[in-house]
């Protein structure tokens, strides 16, 4: 028995993805790389992981790689680097909004098409990585609560951004 269908599991993550792109659209330019959190390591910082473009980049990156279901022959689009799978990995350049919005629509459509076409079989072939081997069923449901987790971040620091700009009377 079956408790959840493709257009119900597209229906959600088409949500996910929804909010990350309202992030990435609401971010005002003087905001785009802004640190979101003070108390990362140094390195992090060195390396723009804690900028808002750089999560915005990192939740694009394994939301595609993990549409594959597979690290080997993983390469994302041009003009992206493949950076994120190794410790101290650095990206060459900051991603303007333009092309993470661009990368977002391309892994909309990956996510729309891999799950309209998601049979059984398919979703209970195992996929393994090095932190671990799941389903490639629930490597779609992690997957999205991923993408929920970092645009429900971006969200929550634009706020928090703007709370800052408002005053207050007395």
């Amino acid at each position: 028995m079956s408790i959840i269908n493709n257009e119900m599991l597209w229906r959600q993550f088409a949500v996910a993805i929804d909010s990350l792109g309202d992030a990435l659209r609401d971010c005002p330019d003087e905001l785009w790389q802004e640190r979101l959190w003070e108390d990362q390591p140094d390195q992090w910082v060195a390396a723009g992981f804690s900028a808002f473009w750089y999560l915005g980049y990192h939740t694009l990156f394994w939301l595609d790689l993990y549409l594959t279901g597979a690290e080997e022959g993983f390469a994302p689009p041009t003009p992206f680097d493949l950076v994120e799978m190794e410790a101290g990995e650095v990206l060459p350049r900051i991603y303007r909004r333009e092309e993470l919005l661009d990368y977002l629509e391309l892994c909309r459509r990956r996510c729309q098409e891999t799950i309209g076409g998601l049979s059984s079989e398919q979703a209970d072939r195992l996929c393994r990585f090095p932190w671990g081997e799941v389903s490639f069923g629930e490597l779609l449901l992690y997957t999205m609560r991923h993408v929920q987790e970092h645009a429900a971040q971006l969200h929550m620091f634009l706020g928090q951004q703007a709370s800052k700009s408002t005053t207050h009377p007395g």
